[in-house]
């Protein structure tokens, strides 16, 4: 990061001029700062990575963080811009919200219904729409609800988030985290749980605090507080109207078995009534045009990281070691045909069968392993016109015999055709 004639700010990356600071936590700083380019300003977070490399899991977090907000483009979700490092920095180019913390609106006082109900759809709906891409927020609560200059809420903080594949053999979540105040009691419970259901918890809980004022739970010893939260105990108060009420008893079922499910939440009267008209929207559309939108900017650093193989930013964060997964992403230059034809001689010369399209490669072994025949699929999505994204996954077999071919044979083959970033031919070098 260099210094600009002149005394203005300092300039990162030639690209960004960094202004005042808005804002700053233990490992990050958060700047504004505005884009060369477009003229656009955006939030600029700073992470120190030596720092943040001293702390015990967040690394691992700082790259969920990314590779999730790279799946959940949302008209209600913070956007994450572009990601960029230097040998002792990440920076994390971030949508600019100038409206601050919803929690900042609720400190004031309790929301009048038809305020609550907008924040409250906006909310639903980003996190309906995270659910539909297997993601799980886990600390949902108004301190990450942000207000854009328009009242409209946005969603932040995913740095607890889980995917699908943190999900066990049993098809749940284990790892205990979130705000005890907004937590759901299976959570706490440590016996497993359904990410989706517990979000709706957190969901329930911020309606309470909206209408009410106060949490529905409030205690100043934790084990009590863990109590209440298990029994459900909570009263209403005689302001919230009888439709609300039942949509708040409907989130906060202390059984995520038969607590309300989004599809349902959305046919309850309360939240089909007098809709604020900020959503009488399509919403689908709007989706559908941020995703074409985004397809359509050019690749940038952070995409170039989101389309290397498994959001690995090992080249960022100068760690060797990989996990074994069933499934593992490159990028290339050559063209799809050639990527297919590649894939075809590594098939033939370990005497696998091969069934190709244009876009689509499907490996399968001829002998049958610890869970039956290993079978591979590559599918081939072309970026531009001169970068190609190829993402193969185990759709057969044993995962370890999957991991050992792709090791012994596959990136071998495939090492001449890799797309490699400035920083790892910079690292390589």
């Amino acid at each position: 990061m260099a210094e600009k004639e002149g005394g203005a700010g300092p300039l990162l990356h030639g690209k960004y001029e960094l202004g005042r600071i808005l804002g700053h936590g233990t490992f990050a700083k958060v700047y504004h700062a505005r884009n060369l380019q477009t003229g656009k300003s955006v939030a600029m977070k700073v992470v120190g990575k030596e720092k943040a490399m001293q702390h015990a899991g967040m690394m691992e977090q700082i790259k969920r963080e990314i590779s999730v907000m790279k799946m959940v483009k949302h008209p209600n979700i913070v956007q994450l811009h572009e990601v960029m490092a230097s040998k002792s920095k990440i920076y994390f180019a971030m949508e600019l919200v100038r409206g601050g913390e919803l929690f900042e609106r609720v400190a004031r006082g309790r929301l009048r219904e038809e305020s609550a109900k907008l924040y409250f759809l906006q909310l639903i709906s980003a996190v309906d729409f995270c659910h539909s891409r297997g993601v799980y927020h886990r600390d949902l609560k108004p301190e990450n609800l942000l207000l854009d200059e328009d009242g409209n809420l946005k969603v932040t903080d995913f740095g607890l988030s889980a995917v699908a594949e943190h999900l066990r053999q049993d098809g749940l979540l284990h790892t205990t985290c979130g705000t005890p105040a907004y937590v759901a009691p299976e959570v706490i419970g440590k016996k497993g749980y359904d990410g989706a259901k517990a979000d709706l918890w957190s969901c329930g809980v911020i309606l309470y605090v909206l209408l009410a004022g106060f949490l529905p739970f409030q205690d100043g010893n934790l084990v009590s507080l863990y109590r209440k939260i298990y029994r459900g105990d909570f009263k209403l108060p005689p302001w919230i109207s009888s439709e609300a009420r039942k949509v708040i008893i409907k989130l906060l079922d202390p059984n995520p078995i038969t607590r309300i499910s989004i599809a349902k939440l959305k046919e309850l009267p309360w939240l089909k009534t007098n809709v604020p008209k900020q959503m009488i929207i399509n919403e689908d559309q709007v989706i559908i045009e941020m995703e074409s939108k985004m397809k359509s900017e050019t690749l940038n650093a952070f995409h170039i990281i989101s389309l290397s193989e498994g959001f690995d930013l090992s080249p960022l964060f100068e760690e060797k070691k990989r996990e074994e997964k069933e499934e593992m992403r490159f990028a290339t230059t050559r063209p799809a045909s050639s990527v297919i034809s590649r894939l075809e001689e590594v098939g033939k010369a370990v005497k696998f069968t091969v069934r190709k399209s244009e876009s689509r490669v499907r490996l399968q072994g001829m002998e049958t392993g610890r869970k039956g025949k290993l079978a591979i699929e590559a599918e081939i999505f072309p970026v531009t016109s001169s970068f190609v994204m190829v993402e193969v996954k185990k759709d057969g077999g044993d995962t370890l015999e999957y991991n050992q071919f792709c090791s012994q044979e596959l990136r071998p083959a495939l090492k001449d055709i890799l797309w490699k970033s400035p920083v790892e031919k910079a690292t390589a070098a």
